[in-house]
Order: C-alpha cells, then structure tokens, then sequence
C-alpha cells in the first residue's frame, strides 16, 4: 500500500550544526508512527520541515502519492497536515466554535456565517466523542485537555489527513490522557494517519503501532512496535545499552531540615504538616488540582501563606523568595517558560544569578571563570547548545529543563524543591536526572520531588505523600505503595488501603 506520507532524504543545516541528515520515514494511513529520540535529535526540525516553518534544504517530500514542498504552515494546512504542539495555540478570548474555524470561516457575502459553520462545529465535536463541549464556551475557560480537544478539532475542521502530537499528555492529568488517547485511536479508525512525539515509552508502547527513532539528526531504527523490546529502543535512543532507567544512588535520611506545620494558602494548600530529613527525597504525588505545585510555591515565598509556619534547620522563616534561597531552599518551577528561566538571558546568566558569589571579587564579576563553570554544568547535563553565552530561548523544551536544572544543583542549596522535574526530558536524560538527585541526596541534601509520572516517584523516593484537594492524606515509604494504591489514594477511593 502506497504510504500516506513520505518523507526522503531530508537534510537540513543551520550554520556548521546538522540538524537532520539524510532522514526518511513512511506514515500509513490509519497508523500512529511513534517519533522517538533525545532532546536536540532532530524531532522538532523534522517536524517544522513537515508543516512548513522552515524549508529542507534537501529531500522531498509526498502526500498520498502527490509531491509535497510547503511553503509556509498555511500551505501544509491546505496539504492535510495539522500540527498539534505542546504549547497549545489557542485565543482564550474566543469561544470554542470561533477557535475551531479560526482563519477557515464560513462566510456568506464577506460576513460570518454562524447558521452555517455551527452545525460543523458541533459535528467535529461529536465525532470527537465529544459532544459536551459548548461552541459558545469561552477557550479559556476550559481544561487543558478540553483546550487541546478543541486544537484537534480545529486539525479536522480543515480536513487534516495527517496529524502530529508534540508531546501531547506533558501538561494533563490522568483522565484527560486517557481521553486523548481514546481520540487518537478514534482518529486511527478514521483512517487518519498519526505522528505521536513522545518521551513516554509506555504511552508509545500501549498507543502506536510503528516507530522511527532519530539520534544526532540521523535515523537509528524504524520498524513495527510489536516485538520490539524497550531496552531496544533506548538503545537505539542514546546509542548505548542503558542499563537502568531508574538508577539509584545510595543514601541515608538524617536529621530533620524542614519543617511545614499548618502551611495554609488562600485556597491550597490547607494545614500541611510536613517533616523533610537530610539526605531524603520525598515524592509528592497528586491529581492536577491537588495542591502539590501550590504547597511549593507557599513554602518557597512565591503564594501568600494564609497560615501555619516553615522552619529551615530549626529556625522559622518568612517565606519570601530572597529569604528561602538565603536558607539554603532552591526551587525548580513548574513552569519554566513564564517563571523558571529568563528566556532571553544566556545559559551563563541563568545558572548563576542565584550564586554569583563564587565568580565575584571587589564588585566585579569574573566572565571567563563563570564561563568555564557554566560549560562543565553544560556538560555534566548534556546541555546541547553552542555556547554558555547562547539565549536560553533558543534551546528545545527538553534542554530549557536541563538548565533550570543545572540552576539548582550549581546553587548548592541544603534543601531542593523539585516540581516536574524530568517533564519534557528524554529517556536517557532523565536516568541522569535521577542520578543526580540520588547524588544530591547522598551528600546530604533534602529533595521533595513533585511529579504526575507515577513510576519515577515509586522507583526515585523514599518516602511518598499523596495530596488531594489541597489536604495532605498519607505519606509512606515508597516500597508500600504501588501505582494502584497512589492514585485510589489521590482520588479518595477505599481501595488507597489495600
């Protein structure tokens, strides 16, 4: 069978860095191919090629069986191919019917038609299975995974023939996942064809049926999911056999260093009492909503605290941010886009704002020693970029996290508050990742680990707490829970218990 898209030969350079060379692959119709691959490993590249932001400068390019060479995303639009990226692209102004048909309304005579496109809307929106979502809402008004619907549904509005998820579930709570996952295979019965970017291996595994895996902007391996191992393709992945993708360094929790008793925000968290030891990591867990992010930001100064105290090594602190950092408290935002970095600032500035005191003498910073620090940080995380002096806008998603990263662990804090902090890291990365905590807390230091992926909390931490609602409900050590007993927990089920 003819593929629905092909893809040959493509080769693009920027400057002396190649960034795809020589890549090809085949979509089906009705399959979803899996693009795997570390950060930096040509997946964006690949894809901006597809939907025409940025030209190949070699190879070619075919839709069901037609030559294809977009040239620009309206033209790739006309194409059939939609785009369905991580950072929704949506105006939260407009409702739902105005976002779907945004740059495609039916028009009658130069004005808008609503009789018209209305019965549209509705009908995507039921074939979506999704027939509760209100044209008339406010986008703004909905649900991450309500907001990402509507983005699907504005693909299929234009008669989309192939659509590509960029790591689609990073910002959604379990339910809303598994209704995006209940889509995309109504998509495949569709006879859609699917790309699905993705770091999770087990959502590529129980979701699509084929894989093509990049590493250094070169094809490592494609074929058929079925009857290819994991460790098969992380090694494809990383170009090495990873023999761990949890590895664990050995530590010992000590004394007490941080102490939350009542914390209280205006509407979460609600009376957290919390005990942190030296060398521990206590996994937070918790449903979108839960107060977990809320309780980090009221610790670390940034939310209001209503009530209740935060004692560092003993001592009650105020929370504010100048404060807690001067406590020896580092803090990895949940949003490192809009808080966690200074997008256009270098790597050099965004490490070392918080500690600059190793590379000042007499009021004068020393550039050549803070360069040489940042490019060993650089290197211990695999920060690919050109320069410690390079605009950390510049960097993909997944090398942005490394360097909010590289921030905390440079600061050399007593106490490391960790919120997602693998979200958008690639397999290999994130068992450094893991590494480096398990290291952290081997010399000492206190790490409370904020995550919604289950199996890094149960395989990283020692101890697990589960919020819900705001309230803290149960902290264990992580050996006597398991992924059912979480989440029934998080949810206020019975079945926490068993």
């Amino acid at each position: 069978m003819a593929p629905l898209l092909g893809m040959s030969g493509i080769g693009k350079r920027f400057g002396a860095t190649q960034a795809l060379d020589d890549v090809s692959f085949e979509l089906q119709a009705g399959r979803v191919m899996a693009l795997i691959g570390e950060n930096g490993a040509g997946k964006s590249t690949l894809m901006k090629v597809l939907s025409g932001a940025c030209p190949a400068d070699t190879g070619s390019m075919n839709v069901a069986g037609t030559p294809y060479r977009p040239i620009g995303p309206s033209s790739a639009r006309d194409a059939g191919i939609a785009m369905i990226y991580q950072e929704l692209n949506l105006a939260p102004d407009l409702s739902v019917e105005d976002n779907i048909m945004l740059g495609q309304e039916d028009q009658r005579w130069g004005l808008l038609s609503r009789g018209q496109q209305r019965p549209r809307v509705r009908q995507v929106l039921d074939r979506l299975g999704h027939p509760e979502l209100r044209p008339d809402t406010p986008v703004g008004q909905l649900s991450v995974g309500a907001q990402q619907l509507v983005e699907i549904a504005r693909a299929l509005i234009g008669q989309a023939r192939v659509i590509v998820f960029d790591e689609p579930t990073s910002s959604l709570a379990g339910q809303d996942v598994l209704r995006l996952f209940e889509v995309i295979r109504r998509l495949r019965e569709d006879g859609i064809g699917v790309v699905y970017i993705s770091h999770f291996l087990e959502e590529v595994r129980e979701l699509c049926d084929d894989y093509t895996v990049l590493r250094d902007g070169q094809v490592a391996g494609t074929g058929v999911l079925e009857g290819t191992t994991e460790p098969e393709i992380v090694s494809m992945m990383v170009g090495r056999k990873v023999e761990e993708l949890f590895p664990t360094v050995p530590h010992t929790a000590g004394d007490p260093v941080l102490h939350l008793e009542g914390l209280t925000g205006r509407a979460t968290p609600r009376d957290i009492d919390l005990v942190l030891h030296r060398g521990e990591i206590l996994g937070i867990a918790g449903l979108v909503g839960a107060g977990r992010t809320e309780m980090l930001r009221c610790l670390f100064g940034l939310d209001p605290v209503v009530s209740g105290t935060v004692r560092v090594g003993g001592i009650i602190r105020r929370p504010l941010p100048e404060t807690m950092i001067q406590s020896g408290l580092a803090l990895v935002s949940e949003d490192r886009k809009d808080e966690g970095l200074a997008q256009d600032r270098s790597l050099s500035d965004n490490i070392t704002y918080s500690h600059l005191s190793p590379y000042t003498r007499f009021g004068l910073l020393n550039l050549g020693r803070r360069r040489h620090a940042v490019a060993e940080c650089m290197q211990e995380l695999a920060i690919k970029a050109n320069s410690p002096e390079q605009s950390v806008a510049e960097l993909s998603g997944g090398n942005q996290q490394k360097v909010a990263l590289a921030r905390v662990l440079h600061q050399d804090a007593d106490v490391l508050l960790l919120d997602e902090p693998t979200r958008g890291i690639d397999v290999g990365t994130k068992a450094e990742v893991y590494r480096l905590v398990g290291e952290q807390a081997a010399a000492g230091k206190a790490v409370l680990f904020v995550s919604s992926y289950t199996p890094e909390l149960l395989a990283v931490c020692d101890r697990v707490a589960v919020l819900a609602r705001g309230q803290l409900q149960e902290i264990r050590e992580a050996s006597e829970w398991t992924e059912e007993t979480l989440i029934n927990c998080a949810i206020g089920s019975d079945g926490a218990a068993a």
